[in-house]
């Protein structure tokens, strides 16, 4: 279907990890080390400044903010009172930077990270020989109280990037990225995965962020291409967003119904002196669910 867009917000450095909270977006600004807010009126302010770059964020139930420091390979937890101090360690279960994340109703958290140094890998091989040979990785899980443990036990991923998890808090799905893929598993009582099923096969698309809505599917951001894509369970392509020649690296639904798509998009990932990240936004008829 065609799709009308709005830049909602113009100037970041590189955006990711976008959450609807409150009655704003929240997301990570990578480059200018901080979480930043918008509202649909475009009203963007800074709501949390970091040495470091952040990515993936959440709340626990009792408000308080989870941010990723992904240099730092930790969890960083931002209390209601103002205090900022770090929640969980992933050194012991990640390698390189850790990246996107979700935290459901009780408060886990699940981590991503990029199992590589990515940049040095596109230097030596290049975006070919990187999909053609990724190193893989585990996914953390984070307790409500910062014990930190393989979400997935015995199980690799080929780059794990945006979760999203279903509104009965049975089911998550993750993006694989250099797998290509989105894949399936069931949620335990103590929040352990399992039962790995393939959601989705996204080739030639690659999922980066990721976003659920009411009927089951998943919008996934395409850093390789400027557009946003709605992919039903085995893999259909139900309706892409074009994203106006900007790469598309996240995405999330919110707004008053749930209906607005926000997608955060740049020219590539690289800092550069002039930045070219924004924040674009349309109405779709389907509305969010579940976590994030």
């Amino acid at each position: 279907m065609k799709h009308r867009l709005r830049t909602l917000a113009t100037g970041i450095t590189f955006g990711e990890g976008p959450r609807w909270h409150n009655g704003r977006l929240w997301f990570s600004d990578f480059y200018a080390h901080r979480v930043c807010s918008a509202d649909l009126a475009g009203d963007l302010r800074v709501e949390l400044e970091l040495d470091g770059q952040p990515s993936g964020l959440g709340w626990m139930p009792d408000g308080s903010l989870l941010v990723v420091r992904m240099e730092m390979r930790q969890v960083w937890r931002r209390w209601p009172d103002g205090r900022f101090e770090c929640h969980a360690d992933l050194a012991g279960h990640s390698a390189f930077l850790c990246n996107d994340m979700v935290v459901d109703a009780e408060g886990r958290a699940y981590v991503g990270n990029f199992g590589f140094d990515l940049g040095a890998a596109l230097a030596e091989r290049g975006a070919a020989g990187v999909l053609a040979d990724c190193p893989t990785t585990v996914l953390a899980l984070v307790q409500p109280d910062g014990a930190v443990s393989d979400a997935a036990p015995g199980e690799r991923f080929a780059f794990p990037n945006g979760t999203v998890i279903t509104p009965d808090g049975k089911t998550l799905i993750v993006a694989e990225t250099f797998g290509m893929r989105l894949s399936q598993f069931a949620v335990g009582p103590d929040g352990t995965l399992s039962g790995r099923r393939l959601f989705a096969a996204t080739a030639p698309r690659l999922p980066d962020g990721i976003c659920l809505d009411a009927e089951g599917a998943v919008w996934i951001a395409n850093p390789a291409a400027p557009e946003c894509a709605r992919i039903a369970a085995g893999g259909a392509v139900l309706d892409t967003v074009e994203t106006g020649g900007l790469n598309c690296y996240a995405c999330m639904l919110g707004g008053p119904t749930g209906r607005h798509l926000f997608m955060l998009v740049a020219a590539d990932s690289a800092p550069t002196a002039s930045p070219t990240g924004k924040v674009l936004v349309t109405e779709v008829p389907v509305p969010r669910a579940g976590w994030p």
